[in-house]
């Protein structure tokens, strides 16, 4: 597996006064640079070590989020007055209770 099929981000850290790397799959990993792209390739580089000692190891290695099938589903639980207040607005609309909270995640 490549550790290019991993989701990284750069942001910048106020409290640190630079760009920070992270990983999405290794939340505990990030790497500090001057430079957006040193933290990418530090980050990138931590992620390929840190894999490569879990493979030493025998450990599990996490799945990229790229590679993992989603179905399109998922529960959440609300309470009680907030599932009325949807399936009224859901029906006041004309439109099921699903595909008025689909429409509300996606905004």
């Amino acid at each position: 597996m490549s550790v290019d099929h991993y989701t990284y981000r750069v942001t910048w850290s106020p409290e640190d006064g630079e760009h920070v790397g992270l990983c999405a799959e290794f939340p505990s990993l990030s790497w500090l640079a001057d430079e957006p792209i040193a933290a990418l390739q530090g980050i990138r580089q931590l992620v390929s070590d840190v894999v490569a000692e879990m493979q030493a190891s025998g450990d599990a290695i996490p799945t990229p989020l790229a590679e993992k099938h989603y179905s399109g589903e998922f529960r959440v639980r609300i309470p009680p007055e907030l599932h009325r207040a949807l399936a009224m607005q859901a029906a006041e609309q004309g439109v099921s209770l699903n595909r008025l909270a689909s429409s509300k995640l996606a905004a």
